[in-house]
């Protein structure tokens, strides 16, 4: 027997040893999974490591099943996920289960069946308390049976998994045990193939295997392969399908089952060709750049950028060196959005050996590329934050665009920071790593002024061309016109009708979608809120609803005062969409189009905004944040920043630094062109060094700023801080349990070297039915914190006291709502 180490797809923070017959563990490779029991049911492992079987104080249980005949993700990468499981304080199982394509975890699942003897009685306690019953009981009886998705939700609750299982036991209903099977599997097709006497049979043949026999030739000529795909035969003659089967019966042709990769990009993306030249600046970073990717060594590079410097330019020749060293790339990026920008800059240098791993895909198609990935076929891989989990063997360099977004910090389930691991897998697996920005994050930055990082910079804009103008408009001071709201100042009015004139492009930018953020009853002054969150709803005027952004929550418009009852209920405030719907009222005879998540609910959508803008079919962009990053529109000259200071009022340390890289980003959508570009940016705060160094380009006088302020508050890069979520549907336990573990922390804080904030109740105190309150751990020893975090969550204060309280460890945490 030998003794394999396993970490299980379950919440068990240590790995499990399971034994497997040794005379069949030649088949048995670090990677792989298998299905093994855990208590009395089973579950998906990850084989980690093959050992002799040593005598132990346990009794080890035998695997059930292997279930790969290959591994799913190199032995090299076991280290990298250890190290997070260990950070991050997260079961490995579980973050293995993550990293891997969705579809690929079986384990054991119940299915309850009605059985006859309970219909009646059931129907009796139904007819009896319609009201009280449960909604999943008159399912049950309609349908006789309640699927595996809808028990495991129920098995959550003590109360009803104990009234199935009298049920049960009265021979009402009967649970039914299997293992799930796995949802994403490889697509194949039947292929077909000339036999080796094809060519010289000299028997006789009808006209339906002729012709087909010639078509097959032909296709096979074409495609310069030895199978050709059934259906494409048939495609060219209809009666293919009879022919080839005829011919296999006379030996001269064969039939093939081979993988069929989907293809992710769907429509090909546009040719973007190498530029003829580079600048000397973008010389100047390659010269320091480029020994490292030959060297194959560790190391960090921060590629401070303006915008329209030549960023995207610089990871394509690091990327054609590193395939010439024979070495993989990985090119990070925050959003899907981006992700088609440098799609196309990469499609058009290295073809088909890109991959895409990103959320946008569908489960097949991301499995279809992992599997390319694993196999070596891909060498370059394109995708946002998970990608960071790509089973490269062998990455020789990891490109992380856009590193200062907070998009690249997961925040539920594993909450990593995508931009971090980034610099963890290069250490560990001997590659340098490339973080760019035009608005490099304060940490980022500071790493690169201690000699931490190594820092390149490009301070002009490609061919010299001019950063754009930008004008601050004081919104305290402008005049009101109208009685109506006024989104636009007569500045950005001016500024608009001008560009239209001169058949340029503008872009309007507010970081709120939706038409009004506040409905308020004129009555009794209450706004209407979410039922499930501590959170007004949002309008969304085209479809008549009222939604939470935080729980999906919706109702119907017009709605009545959940208070009061009284229809006169009004919208305050203003998103993209009520933009949008003045901005056609302004200027009638623009082509306007809005550019948020309501609007590219899919991939499609998206790229045919983009398509629309890049082919001047669109006069005024409006957006979110989606339209600050990375997007190259020769033809924008303007942009207008409705609301600059939106996000400084936050309750977040970052606020500041969020507010000028936003500005800062989109200000560099303009003039990237032929014709220079100007910026018009309102606020009611122009004073803020934000919104003053944004105005004037001036990085490192923000940088200067912020870093004086975080040092005197020691918050990072200065201090590492964890935060402590307490979460629950009772909020007297959940304030008890934060305040009692405040206390055990402060017991342990001047051991540790931590300081310890709060608690408080979190700024968004309840988020579907789960009252929140915080408490912050600080320090600069990341030993003492761990330490600290260990204590807390191995010894809970009141444990039995807090059961139905959850608590969640936040490592350096991006968001403080």
């Amino acid at each position: 027997m030998m003794h394999l180490e396993v970490a299980v797809a379950a919440p068990v923070t240590e790995t499990l040893t399971y034994r497997f017959p040794a005379s069949e563990s030649g088949c048995l490779k670090p990677g792989t999974r298998l299905l093994v029991p855990l208590g009395r049911r089973q579950v998906t492992g990850y084989l980690l490591a093959v050992k002799p079987a040593e005598k132990t104080a346990f009794t080890v249980k035998q695997v059930t099943e292997l279930l790969d005949d290959s591994p799913l993700f190199p032995e090299s990468m076991i280290p990298f996920l250890r190290w997070i499981a260990a950070y991050y304080r997260y079961p490995l199982g579980e973050v293995i289960k993550i990293a891997l394509p969705g579809g690929l975890t079986r384990q054991s699942e119940r299915q309850v069946r009605l059985e006859p003897a309970g219909r009646q009685p059931l129907t009796a306690l139904l007819a009896g308390n319609p009201d009280s019953s449960p909604q999943w009981l008159a399912g049950l009886l309609e349908k006789g049976m309640l699927s595996p998705a809808q028990v495991r939700v129920l098995w959550r609750s003590g109360k009803w998994r104990n009234q199935l299982t009298r049920w049960r036991d009265e021979g009402y209903v009967q649970l039914e045990e299997s293992v799930s099977a796995q949802r994403s599997q490889a697509k194949t097709e039947i292929c077909a193939a000339l036999a080796d006497c094809a060519l010289t049979y000299g028997g006789k043949l009808k006209g339906s295997e002729r012709k087909t026999l010639d078509i097959l030739q032909e296709l096979l000529g074409l495609r310069s392969l030895p199978l050709v795909p059934v259906k494409e035969i048939s495609h060219a003659y209809s009666g293919a399908g009879q022919g080839l089967k005829s011919l296999a019966g006379k030996g001269l042709v064969t039939f093939h089952e081979q993988q069929v990769f989907r293809d992710p990009f769907g429509e090909e993306p546009p040719f973007c060709p190498e530029p003829a030249q580079l600048s000397q600046e973008q010389e100047q970073a390659l010269a320091q750049l480029l020994p490292a990717v030959s060297r194959q060594a560790f190391a960090t590079f921060l590629l401070h950028g303006v915008t329209g410097s030549g960023k995207t330019e610089i990871y394509l020749r690091a990327a054609r060196r590193t395939l010439e060293e024979n070495r993989s790339v990985l090119v990070l990026v925050p959003e899907i959005a981006l992700a088609t920008q440098l799609e196309a800059h990469f499609f058009s240098r290295f073809g088909r050996t890109v991959a895409l791993l990103h959320s946008g895909l569908s489960p097949g198609e991301r499995f279809d590329q992992w599997t390319r990935i694993m196999g070596g076929q891909a060498k370059i891989v394109i995708g946002a934050r998970s990608a960071i989990f790509a089973p490269l063997h062998e990455p020789g360099l990891i490109i992380v665009d856009e590193e200062h977004d907070s998009a690249y910090k997961q925040e539920d389930t594993l909450r990593y920071q995508g931009r971090d691991m980034a610099v963890l897998r290069g250490n560990l697996q001997g590659c340098p790593v490339l973080l760019g920005s035009a608005t490099p994050s304060l940490t980022s930055f500071h790493h690169a002024s201690t000699g931490k990082y190594q820092l390149l910079s490009l301070n002009k804009r490609i061919e010299d061309r001019p950063l754009p103008q930008v004008t601050v408009i004081d919104l305290r001071t402008l005049p009101r016109e109208t009685a109506a709201p006024a989104f636009f100042s007569r500045d950005l009015l001016n500024a608009m009708e001008e560009t239209l004139a001169q058949g340029d492009q503008s872009i309007i930018f507010l970081n709120r979608r939706g038409y009004a953020n506040l409905m308020i009853c004129q009555d009794c002054g209450n706004p209407v809120k979410c039922l499930h969150c501590d959170i007004s709803l949002t309008l969304h005027k085209s479809e008549q609803l009222l939604t939470c952004h935080y729980c999906g929550y919706h109702a119907r418009n017009p709605i009545l005062c959940p208070s009061c009852r009284s229809p006169k209920v009004k919208e305050i405030g203003f998103g993209t969409e009520r933009l949008e719907e003045a901005l056609g009222v302004h200027f009638p005879q623009a082509r306007i189009a809005r550019l948020d998540r309501d609007t590219t609910t899919d991939r499609k959508k998206f790229l045919k905004i983009l398509k629309a803008v890049h082919l001047r079919e669109i006069d005024i962009l409006v957006g979110t944040q989606m339209i600050t990053k990375g997007h190259h529109f020769p033809h924008v000259t303007l942009v207008g920043v409705i609301w600059a200071d939106g996000g400084l009022g936050m309750p977040d340390f970052k606020a500041g630094e969020r507010t000028f890289q936003l500005i800062s980003q989109v200000t560099g959508r303009a003039g990237r062109g032929d014709k220079p570009g100007r910026v018009i940016i309102q606020t009611h705060q122009p004073d803020h060094y934000s919104i003053v160094n944004a105005q004037k380009h001036d990085y490192h006088g923000f940088y200067e700023k912020e870093l004086q302020l975080r040092k005197a508050l020691q918050y990072p890069p200065f201090a590492r801080l964890v935060n402590l979520r307490f979460s629950g549907d009772d909020e007297e336990m959940v304030k008890n349990a934060a305040h009692l573990t405040a206390l055990q922390a402060r017991a342990m804080a001047d051991s540790c070297q931590a300081a310890v904030l709060g608690p408080a109740a979190a700024p968004l105190a309840r988020i579907r039915d789960q009252y929140r309150w915080q408490l912050l751990l600080k320090g600069a020893d990341s030993n003492g914190l761990r330490a600290l975090c260990d204590h807390l969550a191995s010894q809970p204060a009141s444990p039995h006291r807090f059961a139905k309280v959850a608590m969640i460890v936040d490592v350096d945490p991006e968001s403080m709502l």
